[in-house]
């Protein structure tokens, strides 16, 4: 009987770590629909923008308290959670903080812990004070209604939850009050139980143990739905970021050869290398998901919906429907249904007569855009919603002829008048002839 504590934890943690194992193979599954693209060149570049990006917040503080804040809540996530090897280990062993041995090490690990509860209590409500009170106004735009609000909120009621149960197990330790080091904080909340007897306030401290540890396990696996999952994607997300400068798009493998053999005069057309009849010719740009590749699903699952590029965002702020926030979430969501069509249908994609284009992003979104890179450049985890759009805008010129009229008049000009304007290539310099 003595052993059924932990084997009840035991039990807990096996499912905890088995259903997120799960999940986060259900993640990479679905983050490898996406096709290949190369992100491997210049490793020493990609460590430094994940140390810089991801580890040190270097873009969060471009906006001071949210990002002071950011980093409060990051630190104590972090640092605080270290506690969670002892607790577990406590709870597989029967032992009682089993860490205690370090002595006063070991309250100065605990007291940092306290302060860090503290400070991120404070910063978890003032960061639900600027969304639900004061409700800045790119946490009250259209595309966070519903689902991604009540998701926001339910993040930081975990926080708080999570952290208070920290400290109020660690006021109702009587043992560790008693060793009266590194309970900086929890030594002003033991008095709240001082009108309970002995047997009561263990009982407390055990609930709240129990509530804890739980509650992380719990947190750990609603991760892989809500958009705090950027907490463990933004280092890969980072890492893999296009090192590329801002403004430089790739361009299409199969047009790249098609205008090298036109523009060679030694090129034999005749001599290209067969298509297989039973290949699918590949898509001019993207329509859905599985046209994307896997670096543009893996921005769209780490998107935290801070809105931070819907703010920046020329057309956004002049009116415009285009949100660079929605694109991401909107890929994330059609990302979501494919994943779950799969799931259902064992194992394999089923059409179910919807797209990423017009289903969930419409044209008039996309055109929308300046291509200005602000998005990109305000994104605190490199994310490029940008790449996603001029996708999918060259989906719809190269495959369904679907420009903007004064689009196709531009090109149009182009190809008659090697130049953008309606004039004669000999009528071009007319211009300097006037007074």
């Amino acid at each position: 009987m003595m052993y059924i504590d932990n084997i009840l934890f035991a039990i807990i943690l096996i499912l905890g770590i088995g259903f997120f194992a799960k999940n986060v193979k259900k993640l990479k599954r679905n983050i490898n629909l996406g096709h290949d693209v190369n992100r491997n060149d210049n490793p020493s570049a990609r460590w430094a923008n994940m140390a810089m990006i991801a580890l040190g917040q270097s873009k969060m503080i471009k906006r001071p308290v949210a990002g002071f804040l950011h980093i409060i809540v990051y630190a104590g996530f972090i640092i605080i959670n270290l506690e969670v090897l002892e607790i577990m280990i406590d709870g597989l062993l029967g032992t009682h903080r089993i860490f205690s041995f370090l002595g006063g090490f070991y309250g100065f690990l605990i007291g940092s812990f306290e302060i860090l509860a503290v400070l991120v209590l404070i910063a978890v409500i003032v960061f639900w004070i600027r969304r639900n009170i004061i409700r800045l106004k790119r946490f009250a735009s259209s595309d966070l209604k519903g689902a991604p609000k009540r998701d926001a909120d339910t993040i930081l009621y975990f926080e708080i939850v999570l952290m208070s149960l920290f400290l109020i197990m660690n006021a109702t330790d009587l043992h560790f009050q008693h060793l009266n080091s590194g309970n900086v904080i929890s030594q002003y909340i033991n008095p709240w139980f001082s009108a309970l007897d002995i047997a009561q306030v263990e009982a407390i401290e055990m609930i709240a143990w129990w509530l804890h540890i739980t509650g992380i396990l719990v947190f750990l696996n609603y991760l892989y739905y809500s958009k705090h999952l950027h907490i463990l994607l933004a280092f890969p997300n980072t890492y893999f970021a296009d090192l590329h400068p801002k403004g430089q798009f790739d361009n299409l493998e199969s047009v790249t050869k098609e205008v090298k053999l036109m523009m060679d005069p030694n090129a034999d057309p005749f001599a290209a290398q067969p298509v297989d009849a039973s290949s699918v010719p590949q898509k001019f740009g993207a329509s859905d998901v599985q046209d994307l590749n896997w670096v543009q699903l893996l921005n769209a699952y780490t998107c935290t919906e801070c809105g931070r590029c819907t703010s920046a965002c020329p057309a956004n702020i002049t009116g415009k429907k285009l949100s660079p926030r929605k694109i991401m979430m909107d890929t994330r969501d059609r990302l979501e249904e494919v994943g779950r069509n799969i799931d259902s249908n064992k194992g394999v994609f089923v059409p179910d007569n919807k797209a990423l284009l017009n289903d969930y992003i419409t044209p008039e979104e996309l055109w929308a855009c300046t291509s200005c890179n602000a998005c990109v450049e305000e994104c605190p985890v490199n994310i490029s919603p940008l790449s996603i759009i001029m996708d999918m805008r060259r989906y719809l010129v190269m495959e369904q002829s679907a420009a903007p009229q004064s689009l196709n008049a531009m090109m149009t000009n182009i190809e008659n008048n090697g130049a953008p304007w309606q004039y004669n290539q000999q009528d071009r310099l007319n211009w300097k002839n006037e007074n």
